[in-house]
């Protein structure tokens, strides 16, 4: 995506930045609050069980109780051999289906079943490039949005927010649209339809370009503190 495209009447970020720091408690706090990725040779060096992992948890804490599976994680990690991603496509039918009732783990099959589908195409990225970190960390933060829709094609449940959270769980350097950044851009009229459509996506991401352009933040600090900056998030409490 070229960082060409324009965005009529968009607000500076500089103003965006003024009003969480207001809300937030000033400038230095709200930047020292937002910020987070790592560099393109960390997110290079990540293994390729760590983004299963990440994939994985994020699957099964959408649409469920975020701390039920923050507590039962240590024993996802031991039934699912660290998400090994050669052990993983090696388990035979039979053994997947005896890892879904095993009560240390939440037993619902057609998400453990993802484990096997984000396996695959970790591998098959793997064999192209190395590793799926190295493949990660080579793909430009201005078009973001194309890394969420490979995802989302060629992953399982890892469409929505589910495959950006993950993503941002491992410090990749990605924007995110929570409630409140979907509500900003609403409420500025840059965006009219559904927030998962290409069309809607494709101005989001160029909003984001242009205030990376602005500002020289990352795409990271740049969403978190658009969150800061509006909806009901006030001191110490972060949307995203």
């Amino acid at each position: 995506m070229s960082d060409s495209s324009i965005i009529k009447n968009l607000e500076p970020f500089s103003q965006i930045l003024a009003r969480a720091a207001e809300r937030k408690g000033g400038e230095e706090f709200v930047l020292d609050m937002a910020g987070g990725c790592l560099t393109a040779e960390q997110i290079s060096q990540i293994p390729n069980d760590r983004w299963l992992s990440a994939f994985t948890k994020q699957v099964f804490q959408s649409g469920f109780v975020w701390r039920v599976v923050e507590n039962k994680w240590p024993d996802f990690e031991q039934v699912f051999f660290d998400f090994d991603i050669e052990k993983m496509l090696m388990m035979p039918d039979e053994l997947w289906e005896s890892k879904a009732k095993d009560p240390r783990i939440i037993r619902n099959g057609k998400k453990i079943m993802t484990i096997k589908d984000n396996a695959q195409m970790i591998y098959e990225v793997s064999v192209q490039h190395g590793s799926f970190g190295q493949w990660i960390a080579n793909w430009p933060a201005n078009d973001i949005i194309s890394l969420w829709s490979y995802l989302k094609k060629h992953g399982a449940r890892l469409g929505g927010n589910t495959g950006p959270y993950a993503l941002r769980r491992l410090g990749v350097d990605t924007f995110l649209i929570s409630q409140d950044n979907e509500a900003y851009f609403r409420a500025y009229k840059h965006i009219d339809g559904g927030v998962s459509s290409k069309k809607s996506q494709q101005t989001i991401q160029q909003c984001f370009n242009q205030w990376h352009q602005q500002s020289g933040l990352d795409y990271t600090t740049l969403s978190r503190v658009l969150s800061f900056s509006v909806g009901d998030n006030f001191v110490g409490v972060d949307s995203e």
